[in-house]
């Protein structure tokens, strides 16, 4: 093994790290028992070039150098027809459009919060949160947290650098690691502690130790490598390699999930089929498609929802991009997921449907779509929901 193999195969036993338990002992949670990972879209990225309304004349006068072109089989960069009024980014051909033709994958347009703020840090905040709008502010109290208390044998866990608020206020102690294609991604200190003490006096506490001291040898001269290899441009590939880790571990242990993707926020040359969002479009339905893929016949018992803090402008501004809206297109993906369909409460895309003459409107609250999804995976009781989401409305779109 050359030196650049040793690098890279150090980073992946330090990756696996948290395959291990964190509490206390090694286990593997029962299979056909309900996963759930949320997926945040972190910038607001712009729904109308992922769901295209292309029966919309409307959406064309409005982008004249945005708008994706209607369906046409004689050209592989129009959009693809998913129903007489919308059509998906050619960029998922190859990975969120088969998902749709076996019926994996619904679309939920006009999704978002009761928040106008158009800030991304309060919008993201009050979404974490999960509660109703104009209640004073619990930011140590997050929805997945109070959901993964009202929830036993299903172990939670956050693909992040840093616990996310949707996971803060749990009497539960959350693990989180990244494990992005990041390589000064380690486990902080809290989460060494934990790892130390589940194996300490075992076997397996040299081990242990020497796994977790590993970055700080070798992260450096992994990261000049990678960061020249790169060039600096967004990689499918790693995104795709960290799903499949995110897999591995939702299917042996974990059953609740959180991860998030940045890089949505696209004011300037947003592109259409080609550009920054397009290329994030791809990136994710790449990642989405391989998570899939991973998770096996564990895949039927999977939902993934993917959400972002709020829509962009249906106008494209003067530095061909877009500015922050409301209203956005929620995802919803399975192998048992009722798809192949626009779901919710939908209106006509015109210039009087808009709000504020800007934005998509929300008509369905992601409380709401939320509440009725988690009701259906788990069975949960009115009670308990209204602990997870208070005063929420739970509707159920069967889409699970």
């Amino acid at each position: 093994m050359n030196r650049r193999e040793f690098l890279f195969a150090a980073a992946a036993a330090t990756a696996a790290l948290p395959a291990l338990s964190f509490s206390g002992k090694l286990f593997a949670t029962p299979t056909n028992t309900p996963r759930f990972l949320l997926v945040f879209l972190r910038g607001g990225y712009d729904c109308n070039n992922l769901l295209v309304p292309y029966s919309s004349d409307f959406y064309y006068e409005s982008r004249p150098t945005l708008a994706i072109a209607r369906p046409d089989a004689g050209n592989p960069n129009s959009a693809i027809a998913l129903d007489a009024n919308w059509g998906l980014n050619p960029v998922l051909r190859d990975s969120i459009y088969p998902l749709w033709q076996r019926k994996q994958v619904a679309f939920v347009p006009f999704a978002g919060t009761d928040d106008l703020s158009r800030s991304h840090f309060e919008t993201q905040n009050n979404i974490e949160r999960g509660e109703p709008a104009g209640q004073d502010s619990n930011f140590r109290s997050g929805f997945l947290a109070r959901l993964s208390g009202q929830l036993t044998g299903v172990p939670a866990i956050a693909f992040t650098n840093n616990l996310p608020l949707s996971f803060q206020g749990s009497a539960k102690d959350i693990p989180n690691i990244s494990l992005k294609g990041d390589t000064k991604a380690r486990f902080n200190a809290r989460q060494s502690a934990i790892l130390s003490d589940m194996y300490k006096g075992t076997s397996l506490a040299s081990a242990t130790a020497d796994g977790l001291a590993l970055p700080n040898t070798v992260s450096e001269d992994l990261r000049n490598e990678m960061v020249k290899a790169s060039g600096g441009a967004p990689s499918a590939h790693n995104f795709a390699a960290e799903t499949q880790r995110i897999a591995t571990l939702m299917r042996d242990q974990y059953r609740l999930g959180f991860v998030d993707v940045g890089g949505w926020d696209t004011h300037v040359n947003q592109g259409s089929i080609t550009g920054g969002l397009a290329n994030n479009l791809r990136n994710l339905g790449e990642g989405l498609a391989a998570y899939a893929a991973a998770l096996g016949d564990e895949w039927n018992n999977t939902t993934v929802v993917v959400v972002s803090e709020f829509g962009r402008t249906f106008r494209e501004n003067g530095d061909k991009g877009t500015d922050h809206g409301h209203g956005t297109v929620h995802w919803v993906l399975g192998g048992k997921v009722n798809g192949g369909r626009i779901a919710g409460e939908q209106v006509a895309v015109n210039q009087q449907s808009l709000l504020q003459n800007r934005d998509y409107p929300v008509l369905n609250n992601y409380r709401d779509v939320l509440g009725g999804l988690l009701k259906q995976n788990w069975g949960l009781s009115h009670a308990q929901l209204e602990t997870v989401f208070p005063g929420a409305k739970p509707v159920n779109l069967a889409l699970s």
